[in-house]
């Protein structure tokens, strides 16, 4: 009869808790306790565990990024980071896959960074489209890491989605007065991946040869140059252009179905690749 009694008031406990139910509440949640802790120690057994990961969608809502004949770059920027979390998640449940945008709004460049710091990201992938004003006929990949612009055009990139901070409040004040057209400004973001431009430089040239193995794509390699969106990602990052809309054979491979689920495999299998090494290093 007692036995019944509990059945039958389970449902309403969070309407009526009885003693007994209080002590029964109070074990569980003990347990819950004893098992989060345990977790914990797991975790920091294996302190190479790549646990959570960032995908951010270049641009967004009331920035555009840049464009083609057909297609915005806010829009195959967020199928491509839609894509690859699906594919990180089926292949590896246990990750935590977290977006900075799932849908066309605008977030600020520092919000994206900040995203990461707070969830204590192992990873952040940020995803874009290039564009090359002076030649339709520009066309590959390229993935950069923060540090010092090497070339004309490598700044060029930066500057163009730098400038995204200019549509954001009081911008001045919050990247102590950078101004994204000063080439000088660059220098000062340089430093702050130091720690971990290593593991960044590797992901990137796995992301790159995986581009050519894997999509076929020409890859024109692993740059650098003084992105706001990795300036303050406390972990490996990188930027990965996808390809040029301003080349018309590019912005039909792009904005297909095919292309972006080739684009995102790609990314993916350098992200599996990358996975497995940091975790089997010593």
């Amino acid at each position: 009869m007692v036995t019944t009694l509990v059945l039958v008031s389970l449902p309403l406990l969070a309407l009526t808790v009885l003693p007994a139910q209080q002590s029964l509440l109070q074990d569980v949640n003990q347990d819950t306790v004893r098992r989060a802790e345990q977790q914990e120690s797991e975790t920091a057994a294996a302190p190479n565990q790549l646990r959570t990961v960032i995908l951010d969608a270049g641009h967004g809502g009331k920035d555009p990024g840049t464009h083609g004949r057909y297609v915005k770059e806010k829009t195959v920027n967020l199928a491509l980071v839609l894509q690859l979390g699906r594919k990180i998640k089926k292949n590896h449940p246990n990750i935590r896959v977290i977006y900075t945008r799932s849908s066309d709004h605008f977030v600020d460049l520092y919000e994206r960074g900040a995203i990461a710091n707070r969830n204590r990201a192992d990873l952040f992938i940020s995803i874009h489209c290039n564009a090359s004003p002076s030649s339709s006929q520009v066309y590959g990949t390229e993935t950069y890491t923060l540090g010092l612009h090497k070339t004309q055009q490598n700044l060029d990139v930066a500057r163009r989605e730098n400038a995204v901070i200019l549509q954001e409040k009081n911008y001045q004040q919050t990247y102590k007065g950078f101004n994204p057209n000063s080439p000088l400004a660059t220098i000062m973001l340089a430093n702050y991946q130091h720690a971990f431009i290593g593991s960044s430089i590797n992901f990137a040239e796995k992301i790159e040869r995986s581009f050519r193995r894997n999509a076929d794509r020409k890859s024109n390699g692993v740059k650098q140059a003084g992105f706001i969106v990795l300036w303050k990602a406390t972990m490996p990052s990188v930027l990965i252009e996808s390809g040029y809309l301003t080349n018309p054979t590019e912005e039909n491979y792009l904005r297909s179905e095919e292309g972006q689920d080739e684009i995102s495999s790609a990314i993916y299998k350098a992200f599996a690749q990358y996975k497995e090494e940091i975790e089997t290093s010593d």
